[in-house]
């Protein structure tokens, strides 16, 4: 019969009897009971968009709750409490509040209390927490039960599209309304992150047109790339011209003025190299809302850029872009930083505990837990996610606007054109017609690019600098990109940015050999090279590049059905993606003229959608001066 000693802490045995042999025990060790799991109670609340929290346990008081989750950080299986008892530690329960206690950023003093505040955007994460526990029995206030129900049926809220848009915005554009002013009525700040070509500026658009409807007083503040300050007024005067917009661009005296009588005006809108001069202007300026489209302009948080954009005093904050993440997770970061500080921490405690386990460790467990934090507040789609909504090809104009010194050798070149007009009477317009056409291919190419016409120029391009956002935009979004251009001495000018910028591109021209043609096709079509440059002329038939799903027109022009043709090269059967098409107008210009002419003269807008170059010949001299007019 063999004797098994259990010492305790007084070290008195006793004999019991048991199957196989005799155990020594006290009498206080029989008197030991080893307690079910604690019922865990949490109670949430919210007043005054402050998140009240209480964890609390009937069987102990907050300070044996607190030694019990210590005790599970150090792996023990069992605590023992002040009554003697032991109690079983439930992993589930026990790992959902040491996450709550993490990510809430909660010391053992907060805990101990018992009664904790905890901002209002964690509200999104702490329900997923919740929902984990095994044995906790919730109290939620209807205030926050109310707010989690919004967030899951954010298609079924109250918010309606403003009626002038309730015809032009698609389903999922409605949708995108709805979930930013979700956002806008709890205090939050998000990131819609669709996909280029679904319509994310009118999405924002329409936020700002409700804002005034609904009688909403304050002035909203736009910040994007400078290439996109004159396309994004163009957007308002086409979907909200009730709207008063103002750019804030000129010298910089102009600028200041701008700033200073933003209150007279619905919207300004900026750009993120003219914000981050002006930024002391924007000291006492208090805006409704604050949007940053391409807003992964301020991915690298040291940079002015970004810092900027975080000093503007403004009561809602959103960002727009389709690359919320491109190399490094310290980019999602600056962006939620400038959304809602705090949300993910200072960057250093990020860094320690989310993005170098992720990162370095590949920790699914912290990579869950960002992804848990982040997704409420990222509205992401695809063009695939939606494409039964769309139609197959998205078309779009985006503007450029000409800078000093390329503007004034277009105004230069205009002026001329227009003496020469007028010195021209009855026949001798006539027989001058190609004289005419030439002077107009001259302003053209000063719109594309004035080195085209000019040897020595070493300014900049308007255009040529918008078409590059544009390639980079679409790259970030793992797109490919066919840039068509009549200009072949325009490609070689493209050439040498994307060399610059590492990004690796094929060419074709009239020059290049039909053989190699066809194998550059195929590879493009099976590669990851990026960009493909081809003149209108050589491109424009004979080519399946489906595997591009975005088109570029540089410099179009009188031939729509020439441009048509070309983005039929990517547009065609076997194409899988919706296929979005930019053409790149200069404002302010003869391009610009040509668009409206197309809009407002339906006559000459056949002739010009019909292709033949006749119809230019047939231009009168009045409709020629019409053109260089403005």
């Amino acid at each position: 019969m063999g004797i098994f000693l259990l010492r305790l802490e007084e070290k008195i045995v006793c004999k019991a009897k048991v199957q196989y042999g005799e155990v020594n025990t006290t009498d206080r060790f029989r008197k030991i009971k080893v307690r079910n799991n604690p019922k865990l109670k949490v109670g949430v609340s919210i007043k005054s968009d402050i998140m009240n929290l209480t964890v609390t346990c009937d069987d102990m008081d907050q300070e044996e709750l607190l030694q019990l989750l210590l005790n599970y950080q150090r792996k023990k299986k069992y605590y023992r409490l002040k009554s003697g008892d032991l109690i079983s530690v439930n992993e589930s329960d026990m790992e959902m509040l040491q996450q709550l206690m993490e990510t809430m950023q909660l010391s053992p003093k907060d805990f101990s209390k018992g009664d904790m505040k905890i901002p209002m955007y964690r509200a999104l994460y702490l329900n997923k927490l919740l929902e984990q526990g095994e044995n906790i029995y919730l109290n939620r206030d209807s205030h926050y039960k109310n707010l989690i129900k919004e967030f899951k049926t954010v298609d079924d809220s109250q918010f309606e599209v403003p009626d002038s848009l309730s015809t032009i915005m698609r389903s999922y554009q409605m949708y995108g309304f709805k979930w930013m002013k979700t956002l806008e009525h709890y205090g939050f700040g998000g990131i819609l992150a669709d996909d280029m070509g679904l319509g994310k500026t009118l999405q924002a658009i329409s936020v700002l047109l409700d804002a005034k409807e609904q009688g909403k007083e304050g002035t909203s503040l736009i910040v994007c790339p400078a290439s996109l300050v004159y396309n994004w007024k163009e957007e308002f005067t086409k979907y909200a011209p009730t709207l008063q917009v103002n750019l804030v661009v000129g010298m910089q005296q102009e600028r200041s003025d701008i700033i200073q009588e933003y209150r007279k005006c619905d919207v300004l809108i900026t750009s993120y190299d003219l914000l981050k001069r002006d930024i002391k202007e924007y000291e006492e300026a208090h805006f409704m809302y604050q949007i940053l489209d391409e807003a992964q302009y301020i991915k690298n948080h040291g940079t002015a850029a970004a810092k900027s954009v975080k000093i503007i005093q403004s009561i809602h904050r959103l960002a727009l872009t389709g690359t919320p993440i491109e190399n490094r997770l310290s980019e999602l970061w600056s962006i939620f930083d400038y959304l809602m500080p705090g949300f993910l921490y200072g960057y250093e405690t990020f860094r320690k505990q989310l993005e170098t386990p992720i990162v370095k460790n590949k920790d699914e467990e912290a990579s869950m837990r960002l992804k848990k934090m982040v997704a409420p507040f990222i509205l992401r789609r695809l063009k695939g996610n939606v494409l039964s909504d769309l139609p197959d090809k998205l078309e779009e104009i985006r503007y450029a606007k000409l800078e000093q010194e390329q503007q004034q050798l277009y105004d230069g070149q205009v002026i001329h054109m227009k003496k020469m007009l007028e010195a021209q009477k009855g026949e001798d317009f006539q027989k001058n017609k190609l004289q005419v056409l030439a002077e107009l291919t001259k302003i053209r190419q000063i719109c594309c690019d004035p080195a085209l016409l000019f040897e020595k120029y070493a300014g900049g391009s308007a255009k040529r600098e918008a078409c590059m956002d544009l390639i980079q935009s679409a790259m970030e979004g793992e797109h490919k990109i066919l840039v068509f251009s009549q200009f072949t001495s325009m490609l070689e000018l493209l050439e040498t940015e994307l060399k610059k910028a590492s990004i690796a591109y094929f060419k074709i021209t009239g020059e290049t050999p039909k053989q190699k043609r066809v194998e550059m096709v195929n590879t493009f079509n099976g590669d990851d090279t990026p960009v493909f440059l081809i003149s209108l002329k050589a491109g424009g038939t004979g080519l399946n590049l489906t595997g591009a799903d975005v088109v570029i027109h540089y410099d179009p022009w009188w031939n729509q059905a020439a441009q048509n043709q070309a983005t039929d090269r990517a547009h065609r059967i076997g194409q899988t993606k919706a296929v979005s098409v930019y053409k790149l107008i200069v404002k302010g210009t003869i391009e610009e003229k040509i668009v409206k002419m197309q809009e407002s003269k339906k006559d000459l807008a056949d002739a010009i959608l019909n292709g033949e170059n006749g119809s230019i010949i047939q231009m009168s001299k009045e409709e020629f001066m019409e053109l260089l007019e403005g």
